[in-house]
């Protein structure tokens, strides 16, 4: 996708953004974690926890910490979906994570944010941190995704249950 009149790769628009959130934050996996996918100012990927649960717990042999199988997944969740910030209707998937967990995710809620540092035709690079609900970063990562040139199957959102 590019501007006409500038040349330079043009953005989804909001609007776009917002339905893929709605639609994904719908699906069964996300309601499980009680994650919400948000996509502020069209920049930027925003995967929310506003309450952690006790499945949720048990990282660092501790029963307040956040588990580090969900911190891989929300970090994919959130890598993962900065393909809609190029075009929100193509299908895309992580290939590659590299994480960094630099303290214990404590508290009653978390944020993993994400955003595209560089892109190909066809590859995003992309960095997301996790934030304990103080605003503490505890953890970083690095990850590739590849960019379909097909649709999503379910119309708008790679949600399928």
């Amino acid at each position: 996708m590019s501007d006409s009149t500038s040349g330079a790769p043009s953005r989804p628009s909001q609007a776009d953004l917002d339905r893929y959130a709605e639609q994904f934050s719908q699906s069964l996996t996300l309601r499980l974690f009680g994650a919400q996918l948000s996509f502020p100012e069209g920049r930027k990927v925003v995967v929310t926890i506003p309450e952690l649960r006790p499945e949720h717990r048990g990282g660092a042999g501790s029963a307040s910490a956040v588990n580090g199988g969900i911190l891989a997944a929300l970090f994919d969740y959130a890598v993962g979906c900065t393909g809609a910030l190029v075009d929100p209707g193509r299908r895309c998937a992580t290939v590659q994570l590299s994480m960094s967990f630099e303290r214990a995710v404590t508290g009653d809620s978390l944020r993993v944010e994400s955003e595209i540092d560089s892109q190909t035709v066809s590859l995003l690079f992309a960095t997301a941190r996790v934030y304990d609900g103080e605003g503490r970063v505890c953890g970083r990562c690095q990850g590739v995704v590849k960019l379909s040139n097909l649709r999503w199957a379910s119309g708008d959102s790679p949600a399928v249950n």
